[in-house]
């Protein structure tokens, strides 16, 4: 009898452990299992914090948990990059990053405090955009060949507008290709950057979409040209870079895309990378940011990680043709 208690208690004791194992097991193999922080490293209300939002909000239906974002903008993206690259590997921060902090900031940076090569972990890709080129609408010129010839005129008399690296090398780049020279002024942010070309107390301003269409159409500023190689459906009346001045060559391109510390778990990254494949598929976020210009695009983790090396490599060259020199 005494046996079999002994027996009895031993196989209880057993189940339970084998219950206490496969829960922690099971815990342990689950994610997501608490909100992740999304890190958009520019203000709220740029366009990388509207299409960050939008894929935020898709993401947490699928994933099942919050996906918050909180903005660390600063530095061309810098700040919010560099507290991602430093925070834990757990798949619970990340970063909604862009061209800016995941291609150009190595070539305008002389002293990153990572390594951008290797500080993250692609995960997946939102989608990319053009900008425009804009300016003040008392600037007396109507097409982009005219404030072209309206700067030559007046060498580093015409100033540009810039709160990205995007914004910064698009306007250096047509500035060096049009054989022009004017004053760049940095701001915090593309809104405060609008703000002062809708005032006048800046020329010249290129931007995304999501910041300067909407001033475009109410007639606030004047648009010029669109900085892709065919124009944009969203507004077809302006004409490329290219078109416009009767050259070749000209194109750059905005991207937006998701990013873990270095070293992140396998399975967080293939449901983080499901999750903003089937956002960008979905018709709320296609319907929505058509209208900026916007072409989403679902991709491998791989297949980022290569777009990267091949992004980081074009937006080098871009710099070092514009004259901009690393500081």
């Amino acid at each position: 009898m005494k046996n079999n208690r002994i027996l009895g208690n031993l196989i209880t004791l057993g189940v339970g452990v084998l219950i206490g194992l496969s829960c922690t097991l099971v815990l342990a193999d689950v994610y997501p299992s608490k909100p992740i922080k999304a890190i958009v490293p520019f203000a709220p209300g740029s366009t990388t914090d509207q299409i960050g939002r939008a894929f935020a909000a898709k993401m947490s239906e699928l994933l099942g948990q919050p996906v918050v974002i909180e903005n660390r903008p600063g530095a061309n993206g810098l700040i919010g990059a560099d507290f991602v690259a430093k925070a834990p590997a757990d798949g619970y921060t990340i970063l909604f990053g862009t061209n800016s902090t995941n291609a150009a900031l190595k070539s305008l940076v002389k002293n990153l405090p990572y390594n951008q090569d290797t500080a993250f972990t692609p995960i997946g890709f939102f989608g990319s955009a053009p900008l425009i080129i804009t300016i003040n609408n008392d600037v007396p010129a109507k097409s982009l060949n005219g404030f072209v010839s309206l700067a030559r005129a007046n060498p580093e008399k015409m100033t540009f507008a810039y709160a990205s690296t995007s914004q910064r090398v698009s306007s250096e780049m047509l500035a060096t290709t049009a054989g022009i020279k004017m004053t760049g002024v940095s701001y915090k942010s593309g809104p405060n950057a609008m703000t002062d070309v809708i005032g006048g107390q800046v020329d010249m301003f290129t931007a995304d979409f999501g910041v300067s269409l909407p001033q475009v159409q109410a007639g606030k500023i004047r648009g010029l040209a669109v900085t892709s190689l065919k124009r944009s459906p969203a507004i077809p009346e302006l004409p490329t870079v290219n078109e416009a001045l009767g050259i070749k060559g000209y194109e750059l391109l905005s991207f937006f895309a998701a990013f873990g510390p270095a070293d992140m778990p396998k399975e967080a990254i293939l449901k983080l990378n499901k999750a903003i494949n089937e956002a960008s598929k979905s018709k709320d976020v296609t319907e929505r940011f058509s209208a900026m210009g916007f072409e989403t695009q679902a991709v491998t983790p791989e297949a980022l990680g290569q777009k990267i090396k091949y992004e980081t490599a074009k937006w080098a060259k871009a710099i070092k043709d514009a004259g901009i020199q690393p500081e």
